[in-house]
């Protein structure tokens, strides 16, 4: 059937919330997220519009009464909701995005950008993200593509990108020069937007991409990076640790600077330490290291 149209969920809210509101929302069944700065608008979200407006509007409303209650401390979110057509969702998740140097190395460019002068020496990622995380705009998914240049540039090195979303960690593991690259993530919307990018970037050869969930991946591998939601990182950290290999890495990102302690609680069971820190803003990205420190 005929997608009917989009809604666009605009919620102003304390850093704090993203990761319950993050988890919320995708829950209701929202395809994308933008936590950007938007003026008084930080959220974005974007949900095919299969209720009515009215019904998801109560939905929103006793979710943020029970998330107010919870953290008394912090500002009320406000939320407004904006119907649109499936023209106008593509001309507005667009605007949004804009060519970015993520470092010395690396400029991700929307797909429908020019190439700009003297960019030929850098690595180029060509992105058109439609409905899924990842396009270098965020602070965690930069995070991750820096964490990762410390990584590669030889055959030997395999990558599991894990929840990759728009692909781009994956792409950007290709250029890097890891041997074996394997993309999961279990939304088949993201899965389909991931294969139009690494297609893009002619990577397709280099890439293996999937639906399959972590649990069901075997082997281990030099890096996995999982740019994911505190709770989820948290529950999967046990088979993350299974998938990296002895003096591997884990790049784990999602997660605000506050929230790291819980995540270093749960390194030692793990096999896990602490490699180094990145920090942009109120966020922060781990790269771990397994083995013995």
């Amino acid at each position: 059937m005929e997608n009917p149209g989009w809604l666009e969920i605009a919620i102003d809210a304390a850093p704090e919330l993203s990761d319950p509101l993050s988890a919320f929302f995708f829950d209701l069944g929202c395809t994308g997220l933008v936590w950007e700065d938007f003026g008084n608008l930080t959220l974005k979200a974007y949900l095919p519009l299969k209720e009515s407006p009215e019904t998801i509007q109560n939905r929103i409303s006793i979710y943020l009464n029970n998330l107010s209650s919870i953290h008394p401390h912090l500002p009320s979110p406000d939320f407004k909701l904006t119907k649109m057509e499936n023209q106008d969702w593509q001309r507005n998740w667009r605007r949004f995005f804009r060519p970015v140097h993520i470092s010395q190395n690396l400029l991700i460019l929307p797909v429908w950008e020019k190439l700009p002068p003297h960019a030929e020496k850098l690595h180029v990622i060509r992105i058109d993200p439609g409905p899924a995380f990842g396009t270098g705009q965020h602070a965690t998914t930069k995070m991750c593509l820096q964490a990762m240049e410390s990584f590669g540039s030889h055959e030997s090195q395999t990558l599991l990108d894990v929840g990759t979303g728009s692909g781009i960690l994956a792409i950007y593991g290709a250029q890097l020069g890891f041997g074996k690259i394997e993309a999961i993530d279990v939304d088949p919307e993201a899965v389909r937007w991931a294969e139009r990018n690494i297609g893009l970037n002619g990577a397709a050869n280099a890439i293996t991409l999937s639906g399959t969930g972590i649990e069901e991946i075997r082997g281990r591998f030099s890096l996995v990076c999982a740019n994911l939601i505190l709770s989820e990182l948290l529950r999967l950290m046990p088979v993350l640790s299974r998938r990296v290999e002895t003096d591997g890495h884990l790049v784990a990102s999602g997660i605000l600077r506050d929230q790291v302690g819980k995540i270093q609680e749960a390194l030692p069971a793990n096999e896990f330490f602490t490699s180094h820190m990145l920090y942009e803003d109120e966020w922060a990205c781990m790269v771990l290291r397994k083995g013995d420190e």
